[in-house]
């Protein structure tokens, strides 16, 4: 059985591209859109369309995705709550807590809350 540490490296090491079509259609199946999807990425990231798609083709792994950000959005630290049962404002590793302010997102996303507050405007 895989310990803790090696699930956590699985998930850094999967390709973004293999998770943004999850995110896609969990948006799309609450009746939100790909653009909504696209556009709490480049807040979260300051990734563009352009860079966006090329990781995506690239099939660069979470772990360089999130490293080649050009910045996480200051506002990211105002993302609180429970993911996946744990409570990301604990989340002691940077990369793990960026990858579910991602998940949480498009979660909110899907349960409907408009986007200025998603985006913590």
């Amino acid at each position: 059985m895989a310990t803790k540490a090696e699930n956590i490296q699985r998930v850094y090491k999967m390709s973004f591209a293999s998770v943004y079509p999850h995110y896609v259609t969990k948006a799309e199946k609450k009746g939100r859109t790909k653009g909504e999807v696209d556009e709490i990425i480049y807040w979260l990231t300051s990734y563009d369309e352009q860079s966006l798609t090329q990781h995506i083709n690239d099939k660069t792994n979470i772990e360089t995705f999130f490293a080649e950000a050009p910045q996480i959005n200051p506002n990211a630290s105002k993302i609180t709550g429970v993911i996946c049962g744990y409570r990301i404002e604990e989340i002691e590793d940077p990369l793990m807590q960026k990858i579910r302010y991602l998940d949480k997102l498009i979660d909110e996303l899907a349960k409907g809350k408009a986007m200025d507050k998603i985006l913590r405007k």
